[in-house]
C-alpha cells in the first residue's frame, strides 16, 4: 500500500484535520470495481506524497464514516479539504480522472 494512509472511524477526523488536500477511497474488500482502482489510488499515495494525504477506509470495518459522508455506493473517492467535501468521484475511473481531480485542488 506505500504511503496510502488506514483510515478509520477512529483516525478519520486526526487524518483529515490537515490543510493538505485528502483523498479517501471509500471501498470494501467484496467490491470488484474496489480492487480494480485501489493499485491507483496506492500510486498516487506514492506520487504525491508530502503533498496529498491518500488514504483508504474499509466501509465494512469502519460503517460510521461511511454513514456519516452518506456513502451508499462504492467505491466513492472523497476529496477534503479542512475536513469539507470540496469534490467527489463514485464509481472506478481511470487513473488520469483521478489525477487531474488532485491536480485542481493542490
Amino acid at each position: 500500500m506505500g504511503n496510502t494512509v488506514e483510515i478509520t472511524d477512529q483516525n478519520f477526523a486526526e487524518v483529515t484535520s490537515t490543510d493538505q488536500v485528502v483523498l479517501v477511497d471509500f471501498w470494501a474488500e467484496w467490491c470488484g470495481p474496489c480492487k480494480m482502482i485501489g493499485p491507483l489510488v496506492a500510486q498516487l499515495a506514492d506520487e504525491y506524497a508530502g503533498k496529498a494525504v491518500i488514504g483508504k477506509l474499509d466501509v465494512d470495518a469502519n460503517p460510521e464514516t461511511s454513514m456519516q459522508f452518506g456513502v451508499r455506493n462504492i467505491p466513492t473517492l472523497l476529496f477534503l479539504r479542512n475536513g469539507e467535501i470540496v469534490d467527489k468521484i463514485v464509481g472506478a475511473v481511470p487513473k488520469a480522472t483521478l489525477e487531474a481531480k488532485l491536480q485542481s485542488l493542490l
